[in-house]
C-alpha cells in the first residue's frame, strides 16, 4: 500500500506544482508585469497646457488623484499654460515615449495647433498616442450679476448695434470660444471686441468678476461656484439640450441662435509608447472614472464624464479633425 500512497500523492504533488506554474505564468504574462510599468517609486507627469485653477486644471487634477491610486504611484500635474496649450503640446510629443508623460489634450486646441501652419507646430496628429476622453464640457455666455445685459438676445444685440465694443473673453486665438463668437457673428451680424486670455479659464474668470470685460465666454465647468454663489449670470448654454449643472438655463437654439460648442478634454501619450502600457493607463483611466468618488467630485465641479477608450478617441479625434478644418478659415476673416 505505501508505494501506491506515495504514487498518488506525488501524482498530487505534480498537478499542483503545473497549476502554480500556470497561475504564475498567467501573472507575469499580463500587461502590467510584461511592461514593468509603473515601476515602484516612479512617478506619472501630467501636462496640463492651461494655468492653475480653471476646469481642464481642475479636471486633470481630479483624475490624477484617481490614476495614483489605480497605479499604485505618484501622478503629477504640471502647468505648462500659454500659446493656447502649444507649449504643452510640444513638451508632450518630444518627451520619451514610456508611459511617464502623459498629457491633457484639449480640443480644438491640440488640433488647431497642427492643422494651422501659422502656428508653426513641431507636430503632427501622428506624434500623439490617445488615451482617452475623459469631458466634453458644453460652452456658455455669462455675465457678472451687475451687469446691464439679462438676456443671450440683449448681448447679440449690442454687439450688433456697436461694433467692435462689447467685449468677450476666450481663453485664446482659435479656442473652442473663439471659433463660437466666430460662428455667432457670422450668423447673426454680431461683431465682438474679443480679449484672448491664452494662459487659460481662470483669468478670464478673474476679468469678468472684475469688471474688466462684458461678457465671459467659456464652458459649464468653469463658473459653478460663482453660480452658486449669485456672483455671475448664465445666458446660455452651447449644446442641444439644457445642462443639469446651470437650471432653467436655456440653450442657445432654445433662444434662436444654433450654435453648439464645447471643449472636449482627453489624455495622451507621446507617440510611440508600447501598447501594452498604453492599455495599462488608458484601464487605469477607465477604472478611476468609473468610480463613485471620480463621479462625486467631477459632478460638484459641473463637469460632464464622457469616457472613451483609445480606438474611441482615435476616431473621435479624426472626425473632429475634419470639422475643424472646415471651420479654421473662420479665424482668418
Amino acid at each position: 500500500m505505501l508505494p501506491c500512497r506515495f504514487s498518488y500523492f506525488g501524482r498530487m504533488v505534480t498537478i499542483l506544482a503545473v497549476v502554480v506554474c500556470v497561475l504564475a505564468g498567467l501573472f507575469l504574462s499580463s500587461p502590467a508585469r510584461a511592461a514593468g510599468f509603473p515601476q515602484k517609486g516612479k512617478a506619472v507627469q501630467m501636462l496640463v497646457g492651461f494655468a492653475a485653477g480653471g476646469s481642464t486644471d481642475v479636471g486633470a487634477r481630479i483624475l490624477a488623484s484617481g490614476l495614483e491610486k489605480e497605479l499604485g504611484t505618484a501622478v503629477v500635474v504640471v502647468n505648462k499654460p500659454g500659446a493656447s496649450s502649444q507649449i504643452a503640446y510640444t513638451a508632450l510629443t518630444q518627451a520619451r515615449p514610456d508611459g511617464y508623460t502623459i498629457g491633457n489634450t484639449n480640443f480644438p486646441s491640440a488640433v488647431v495647433s497642427y492643422l494651422d501652419p501659422v502656428r508653426k507646430a513641431t507636430y503632427t496628429r501622428k506624434n500623439f498616442e490617445p488615451l482617452a476622453l475623459h469631458v466634453v464640457d458644453p460652452g456658455l455666455f455669462a455675465v457678472k450679476t451687475g451687469s446691464p445685459f439679462k438676456t443671450l438676445r440683449e448681448v447679440v444685440d449690442a454687439a450688433k448695434a456697436n461694433p467692435k465694443k462689447v467685449t468677450i473673453s476666450t481663453t485664446g486665438i482659435q479656442s473652442d470660444e473663439h471659433f463660437a463668437i466666430l460662428q455667432l457673428q457670422k450668423m447673426t451680424g454680431a461683431q465682438f471686441a474679443m480679449v484672448h486670455f491664452s494662459q487659460g479659464s481662470a483669468p478670464a474668470l478673474t476679468a469678468i468678476l472684475g469688471g474688466k470685460i462684458d461678457v465671459f465666454c467659456g464652458n459649464v465647468g468653469d463658473l459653478l461656484a460663482q453660480f452658486k454663489s449669485g456672483e455671475v449670470r448664465i445666458l446660455g448654454i452651447m449644446d442641444n439640450e439644457e445642462t443639469p449643472f446651470y437650471p432653467s438655463v436655456k440653450t442657445f437654439e432654445a433662444q434662436g441662435y444654433r450654435l453648439y460648442g464645447s471643449s472636449s478634454r482627453g489624455f495622451s501619450a507621446p507617440a510611440g509608447t508600447p501598447k501594452e502600457i498604453v492599455n495599462i493607463l488608458s484601464g487605469a483611466i477607465k477604472k478611476a472614472v468609473a468610480t463613485d468618488e471620480h463621479k462625486k467630485r467631477m459632478k460638484e465641479m459641473g463637469l460632464t464624464l464622457r469616457y472613451l477608450d483609445p480606438t474611441q478617441y482615435t476616431k473621435y479625434w479624426d472626425e473632429y479633425e475634419a470639422t475643424l478644418k472646415e471651420l479654421l478659415p473662420l479665424t482668418k476673416e
